[in-house]
């Protein structure tokens, strides 16, 4: 299934003994939900690596809407993009939750893959990997519906996030805005409340204190089909 958006909860991660190696001597840095690390076109100055908290990587459109592009949960490597290559950041990091990170320059970073070449290989196979998962993104936003758009994304935060809490429903245990998960789902948020609407109408999807609940998987996985 592709989906409209990517989430890294720390499976594309460096193998323990060489992120513990690259981040030795890092600083330690922490960013309050709200904060950005980074903008698209800000220079490199180095790479994270996530250790609580979560992150949305995004990127702004020219219909001025935000789109979320992923959501990395700990363990996963943030900016290392443009940490090998030198360019500007192709999209912005913004904290979700409070969050806390390791920090390496970059000049640290390339004087670590000097006596770690093998880094680079590790990295490239985190590359691919994304890089798949956003090509099927594109796919689901070019021919999906919004409301096959926006049935993917909920039911991809629930593989993520989820929590069977009985007859079959699913808690979502990550608090997500309106505007995120439109920009998560490619749409804009005035479709994205349509939609919702309908389907609490329909009791497929309910909504407390801030957290979604997926009430009728099956009913969700057929619209994603659709």
């Amino acid at each position: 299934m592709a989906d409209a958006m990517t989430i890294d909860t720390g499976s594309a991660i460096l193998p323990a003994e060489l992120a513990a190696a690259l981040f030795a001597d890092a600083r330690m840095a922490t960013f309050d939900a709200g904060q950005t690390l980074f903008l698209a076109g800000d220079p490199c100055t180095g790479c994270y690596q996530l250790i609580e908290g979560l992150l949305k990587v995004t990127l702004d459109l020219p219909s001025g809407r935000e789109r979320i592009l992923a959501i990395l949960g700990p363990g996963a490597l943030v900016g290392e993009l443009s940490v090998i290559d030198g360019t500007p950041r192709s999209a912005g990091v913004t904290a979700i939750r409070a969050a806390k990170l390791r920090f390496v320059s970059r000049a640290a970073f390339d004087a670590f893959g000097r006596a770690h070449p093998e880094i680079y290989r590790t990295i490239a196979g985190v590359l691919a990997r994304r890089l798949r998962d956003v090509n099927g993104a594109l796919v689901a936003t070019s021919f999906l519906s919004v409301k096959g758009r926006v049935a993917r994304t909920l039911l991809t935060l629930s593989d993520a996030f989820g929590k069977d809490v009985g007859a079959g429903r699913i808690l979502i245990r990550q608090k997500v805005s309106q505007g995120d998960l439109a920009a998560m789902a490619g749409t804009a948020r005035e479709n994205l409340s349509r939609v919702l609407q309908d389907w609490t109408e329909s009791a497929l999807v309910s909504r407390l204190a801030g957290y979604y609940c997926v009430e009728n998987k099956a009913a969700l996985e057929r619209e994603a089909r659709l």
